[in-house]
């Protein structure tokens, strides 16, 4: 199938970690086996008309995206004026050095504030909304939702414990400040806040409170059949942490959901011997990824039902399933006709992943140096050349601590389009569609963009 063939050649791309590129081909017989075994649904593959469920504008500066995130505090919402989707990091406001921020917080409150920087960044802007982000393999503590369930002894089926089999662990079971509070469920510091530092964030003395629990990256047990307080695994992934209060508002428009399960380990934000500290075997693997998939696929269904979206529905560029890449290059080379004539022809088509998939196109150059950069236009002519019913415009991950200056030139209204893009003559290299108040060209041999008004 269709699904089969994609899995046999998946590229993980929603994470940070060098491990974009890494992942393995898999031996044909056990993938046709797994994902005949697994859960009803296509996750990680993102079918054709995977879109968001609202109506569609072709208005510029309502196609517009950015990550953004800041170490130091909230992010300033001066910063983030005029973008359309504002898509912040759970490593906003953590409070990096002296300043303040929810890892000084008594217990951490990182879910709190990421909804006071939604309210404050939509208040700065009509029309803009936030997706948050939520991690779908690691239980984060500072996220008040999960810490209560590792403070409550009977959540204690859906964590993934140390295997006592597999001693010495790489992860350290006790926290790092406090070597007397330590768990045998599984997790790792990686990133963690940490006093008198930590990893993106400094706690305050005397030292970091995650709860009952040490900090670190606990990792659920999406296989997990434990019924707590009436409610499965899956129903509390879904409707109580990530359609939560902060979820479920109507100013959050979607999320970035990080990570991946996978039956080779590649579970992204990872540290060395993840898995063998766990004890996991291969039919383990394959078991979690099975309902991993399962619960995704449940979430990705209640997520377009509520008319809201993921950046990793979104498609960022190479095969036309692959979904969403944290930092994606750009789509359209700069710097080479041939290929940038390529890009086109290919995508220039009515079942092209534009047209059929909601689209994020990756602007060039950095965001600081958006008003002044020589492709600017060129960019803008290329998505509107591309661009379907839903697209974006914008940066992907670039770090947090960024400037996002929002350029005069995204408010130029162009209509609508009147058919697709096509190149002018064959072989030309120069492509061109029209909208209703413009026609948009692009020249992949002089890298030339132009927009002709029509009266």
């Amino acid at each position: 199938s269709k699904a089969t063939v994609s899995v046999l050649n998946w590229r993980l791309a929603t994470s940070r970690s060098a491990l974009l590129q890494k992942t393995p081909m898999r031996s044909a017989a056990a993938l046709v086996a797994f994902v005949a075994g697994s859960a009803s649904g296509t996750w990680p593959v993102i079918p054709e008309h995977t879109l968001p469920q609202t109506a569609a504008s072709y208005l510029l500066n309502r196609s517009t995206i950015i990550m953004p995130c800041n170490y130091t505090g909230f992010t300033d919402p001066e910063t983030t004026k005029g973008w359309a989707v504002v898509d912040f990091d759970w490593s906003n406001a953590i409070g990096q050095g002296t300043a303040e921020g929810w890892a000084k917080h008594r217990p951490m409150d990182d879910e709190e504030m990421l909804f006071e920087q939604v309210k404050m960044t939509t208040n700065a802007t009509p029309g803009t909304t936030v997706w948050v982000y939520r991690n779908t393999v690691y239980g984060y503590p500072w996220y008040t939702s999960v810490r209560k369930t590792l403070d409550d002894p009977a959540y204690r089926p859906w964590y993934m414990k140390f295997a006592e089999s597999a001693k010495p662990w790489y992860s350290d079971p006790c926290d790092k400040n406090d070597p007397t509070l330590c768990s045998d469920l599984y997790h790792s510091q990686y990133l963690v806040p940490g006093y008198p530092s930590g990893g993106w964030g400094t706690c305050a003395a005397p030292g970091c409170d995650c709860g009952t629990q040490p900090c670190g990256f606990y990792v659920w047990n999406h296989s997990s059949d434990a019924v707590v307080y009436n409610q499965t695994f899956q129903e509390w992934f879904v409707h109580s942490y990530m359609l939560n209060e902060v979820g479920m508002s109507p100013l959050v428009s979607g999320f970035f959901w990080d990570d991946i399960w996978d039956p080779q380990c590649y579970l992204e934000d990872q540290v060395p011997r993840t898995c063998e500290d766990m004890g996991l075997t291969q039919a383990d693997l394959l078991q979690q990824s099975a309902a991993y998939y399962a619960n995704m696929e449940a979430l990705k269904k209640a997520t377009l039902a509520l008319g809201k979206f993921s950046w990793q529905m979104l498609w960022t560029g190479g095969a036309a399933d692959n979904f969403g890449q944290t930092d994606p290059a750009p789509l359209v080379a700069n710097n080479n006709a041939t290929l940038c004539a390529a890009t086109f022809r290919s995508l220039c088509t009515a079942g092209s992943a534009p047209q059929t998939r909601a689209m994020m196109f990756p602007l060039h150059g950095i965001p600081e140096g958006l008003l002044t950069s020589p492709d600017l236009m060129q960019d803008i002519a290329s998505f509107l050349l591309l661009r379907g019913d839903y697209a974006y415009i914008g940066w992907a991950w670039m770090a947090c601590s960024r400037q996002y200056p929002f350029p005069d030139q995204f408010h130029a209204d162009y209509g609508t389009p009147q058919g697709l893009c096509a190149e002018t003559a064959v072989g030309s290299g120069v492509f061109t569609r029209e909208y209703t108040k413009a026609t948009i060209q692009l020249n992949c041999n002089t890298w030339a963009a132009d927009f002709a008004a029509k009266e």
